[in-house]
């Protein structure tokens, strides 16, 4: 396997022509086209062997799913609409063309899903699997949903069962909420996708917006998750949002607290004030 024929591969895959594209796979770079009043919205996601996944679990079609599906909850998280992507791999010698073949075939499942076309991305060696995929979605002018707009009074809500992944192992395909952030826009005060945890992203967005955040004690948790889990196992991938009162919250979110007016990023759950529980890859 040489990369001529690995990145050939790579374009019948996933080498097809989305919405806006005017040029994908092939050249130094990917030609898009934007309508008229919208903004891009653009993150990067890495997925790391033994830190992200494991072989021994995880197929390689497992892989190339969440490796895409967790750009895919960042724009949900922003109120966009997914359309692109670029997708690289650094690869170790036991990952041959037929793992990454089934590798573009998670990416390119989900990504026809949502309308995702992958445009581009790179590929070389590494003692460690590595990928690292770039979403590229838009969102009408000045509609973006931001972290910073919690105001004091406003209702704390997240969609689905907090903890399922723990639950699994983190083993389940991330289901990013790309349709109930497009409904949020226009109600949310702020908003986030919960990739490390409620208790330590709702830390980072009351950070963000200035204010302090109470929790009422009950939490939407799946079925076998303990409180510990549900606060802080991680890569839910379900959206956490403030809605002002007087404000109707779309169906699929569940209230869980209110903001408050406080020291900066402090959260309380149930009266007893909560530390940074979560996944830090740092801590």
């Amino acid at each position: 396997m040489d990369e001529l024929s690995l990145v050939s591969a790579i374009r019948a895959c996933c080498g097809g022509k989305g919405r806006g594209v005017a040029l994908g796979i092939g050249d130094d770079c990917a030609i898009l086209r934007l309508g008229r009043g919208e903004e891009l919205l653009a993150t990067t996601d890495f997925v790391i062997e033994d830190v992200h996944f494991r072989r021994k679990t995880h197929t390689a079609a497992d892989v190339g799913w969440k490796a895409l599906g967790r750009g895919l909850s960042d724009v949900a998280a922003m109120g966009g609409e997914a359309r692109w992507a670029l997708v690289s791999l650094a690869l170790p010698k036991w990952a041959g063309l037929r793992w990454v073949k089934g590798f573009y075939e998670g990416v390119g499942e989900l990504g026809t899903k949502f309308g995702v076309s992958v445009v581009g991305g790179d590929v070389t060696r590494s003692e460690k699997l590595t990928a690292d995929v770039v979403v590229l979605g838009v969102s009408p002018m000045g509609e973006a949903l931001r972290r910073t707009g919690a105001r004091v009074g406003d209702g704390i809500y997240v969609s689905g069962a907090l903890g399922h992944a723990a639950v699994s192992g983190y083993r389940e395909k991330p289901a990013p909420r790309l349709e109930l952030g497009r409904k949020l826009r226009g109600k949310a005060s702020a908003c986030m996708d919960l990739s490390d945890g409620l208790a330590l992203d709702l830390r980072r967005m009351c950070e963000e917006s200035g204010v302090s955040a109470w929790l009422d004690g009950v939490l939407p948790a799946a079925p076998g998750a303990t409180l510990e889990q549900a606060l802080g196992g991680g890569e839910d991938y379900e959206l956490l949002c403030t809605i002002p009162e007087g404000v109707l919250a779309p169906r699929g979110l569940t209230r869980i607290g209110t903001v408050q007016k406080g020291k900066a990023g402090e959260v309380w759950f149930a009266g007893v004030k909560m530390g940074a529980a979560g996944w830090d890859p740092f801590r």
